[in-house]
């Protein structure tokens, strides 16, 4: 990875782009008027760009970038003020003053949803395996200011670990998160959300394992909760309940403590 700037640059862009290289201790490299694709043969690397808005991650060989985008959550969390149902919010059962443990935050919209249900007094933990995707989407978080004050009230409580969730799973004592989640097949949704089609090239797939399961369910105070696909076997393979969505191509899954 290295580390730019928007072409359109000013010093405070300069002095975040640096700032973040040593954070990440990564190379900066000045913009100076060269394409994203120049500086990419240079280097052979992904960039990371600091803007003025936002930052956008492009791995190489792509021409699209992935920033950060609340999706979904949006017009989620808008159902969910109106009194509809959420599918995710159903299956882990979450209500204010809960913890949510969210193992594949991916693009993290299910965990802003979720922070949005439990609220102040509850809290949600996200895990990003690539720890540029992480430093990018926690980021995206706390400087997104298009939306509800809830929405963006919401977003700015979730903490994001830049880890796997086996690592973290083994360290946390047991009962500590109300549900552990998991959503391994998040980037079968790519298509449908904004600014993530690099995604698939910079996240990190943990494999879902007997011990990654043992660990969440001790973990857990009360259920974990798997979405995949419909016709995933893992369902039967770790023993979760199905609940059938039957227009859906997700079904989820739980395990009840």
């Amino acid at each position: 990875m290295i580390i730019t700037t928007a072409g359109r640059t000013n010093l405070e862009m300069i002095q975040e782009a640096e700032d973040t290289a040593r954070r990440l201790k990564v190379p900066y490299i000045p913009r100076w008027k060269r394409s994203i694709q120049a500086l990419q043969q240079e280097v052979h690397d992904d960039c990371l760009v600091v803007g003025k808005n936002r930052l956008e991650i492009y791995p190489l060989g792509d021409q699209e970038p992935c920033f950060f985008h609340p999706n979904s959550a949006m017009f989620r969390i808008k159902r969910l003020q109106r009194g509809e149902m959420d599918p995710f919010i159903a299956a882990s059962r979450l209500t204010s003053g809960k913890k949510l443990l969210d193992c594949t935050f991916g693009l993290g919209s299910d965990s802003v949803t979720a922070s949005y249900m439990v609220g102040e007094q509850g809290s949600v933990t996200g895990c990003e395996g690539n720890r540029f995707l992480a430093h990018l989407m926690q980021r995206g978080l706390n400087a997104w200011d298009d939306g509800s004050p809830e929405l963006l009230a919401s977003m700015k409580r979730i903490q994001l670990k830049p880890c796997l969730a086996l690592p973290l799973l083994k360290t946390l004592p047991a009962d500590s998160y109300h549900c552990v989640y998991f959503d391994p097949m998040f980037e079968e949704n790519i298509s449908e959300s904004h600014g993530i089609k690099g995604i698939k090239k910079l996240a990190v797939y943990e494999p879902l394992t007997e011990e990654t399961i043992h660990h969440a369910y001790r973990v857990a105070k009360e259920r974990v909760v798997l979405k995949d696909h419909f016709r995933s076997e893992r369902f039967k393979q770790f023993g979760f309940r199905v609940q059938i969505r039957k227009t859906a191509k997700f079904h989820f899954g739980v395990l009840e403590k």
